[in-house]
């Protein structure tokens, strides 16, 4: 493959490869600290939809109800139009309701002598939903049935009510857009992150993704090392798990992150009090969220910022509440 040369020095992507549930592709002219800050936002700061509540109205099957009520909260479901949702904790609704849930049914009895499987196929939204995806249990099988929730024998029968809401994989990884995502740079080792412990096969040191060393360039022998050299090209893989395209997946990312840099730029300049007025997905630890965070002068691990102040000594651990408040289980 020829080198990727680009002009300019603006920053540019490139994409190797790309479907509905895998992406390659190189960002360059970047840095590694905003790249990494990228790959951060997008395992945990995309807003999916999740089973968060299991209302159990009859469970006969040989699994405990809480077994299968975590079962059902990974299974992946369809993430599309999730913005047309409200978070639960910024919704005016006591427990639920359908501006920030989705509800499905899980009702299935077996009455044969076989063994019968239910599948995420078996899951049934409820009407009123904000649109036509979101909410829908992921099946990217070849039949279409999804993920295996419970075996059922003669007799033994499931009727769970399902309400899914919105959340990102801070909270919990359920919420968790991607399967994973790879992230590398300097594949060919030139910056000499290292020392080598095999100094006659530094490959054992530093493993080699053969097809990102041939893009990058692999050095030459004898080449001179420059000192002042730094990171500028990295190579992304993301793998959605299917509730979220990769694409919607790094767009998604790329508008967290501005938005949480806006924020802090707005509060460190002075421009602004950091009302988080704006629209789309937020961390529980912007406003409205558990935390109850004032923006620019308290953190979300306790009630004072580390440029001045204490926490309290008595009664709260020095970083107070969690971000996220008391878990729902």
């Amino acid at each position: 493959m020829d080198p990727y040369d680009v002009e300019g020095n603006n920053i540019n992507v490139r994409f190797l490869e790309a479907d509905s549930m895998h992406a390659k592709f190189i960002v360059q002219n970047f840095n590694l600290e905003t790249a990494n800050a990228l790959r951060r936002v997008m395992l945990a700061e995309i807003p999916t939809m999740a089973i968060d509540i299991v209302e159990v109205l009859d469970n006969t099957t040989v699994l405990a109800d809480e077994f299968i009520a975590h079962r059902l909260g990974l299974i992946p479901l369809d993430a599309r139009g999730v913005e047309d949702l409200h978070y639960s904790r910024d919704c005016e609704c006591e427990s639920y309701c359908e501006n920030c849930s989705v509800v499905l049914s899980l009702n299935a009895k077996c009455v044969s002598g076989d063994i019968m499987k239910v599948y995420a196929r078996d899951l049934v939204v409820s009407a009123g939903t904000p649109n036509e995806h979101v909410g829908r249990p992921v099946r990217t099988d070849p039949d279409e049935l999804g993920s295996c929730i419970v075996k059922l024998r003669k007799g033994q029968a499931i009727n769970m009510r399902c309400i899914a809401k919105k959340g990102i994989a801070k909270e919990h990884a359920k919420w968790a857009p991607s399967a994973a995502i790879g992230f590398e740079y300097d594949p060919n080792n030139k910056l000499r992150h290292i020392d080598y412990w095999y100094e006659n096969d530094p490959k054992a040191e530093w493993p080699i993704n053969e097809e990102n060393a041939n893009i990058d360039g692999v050095a030459q022998e004898g080449e001179p090392f420059d000192f002042n050299a730094v990171p500028e090209r990295f190579f992304y893989d993301v793998e959605t798990v299917g509730g979220l395209e990769p694409d919607a997946i790094v767009m998604g990312g790329i508008s967290v992150l501005q938005r949480k840099l806006a924020e802090i730029i707005s509060v460190v300049s002075g421009g602004g009090d950091g009302d988080n007025t704006f629209d789309g997905a937020q961390s529980p630890q912007m406003n409205g969220g558990y935390g109850g965070q004032d923006n620019g002068y308290t953190t979300p691990f306790g009630n004072n910022s580390a440029w001045g102040g204490g926490a309290n000594a008595g009664g709260t651990t020095p970083f107070g509440a969690t971000p996220y408040g008391a878990p729902s289980y």
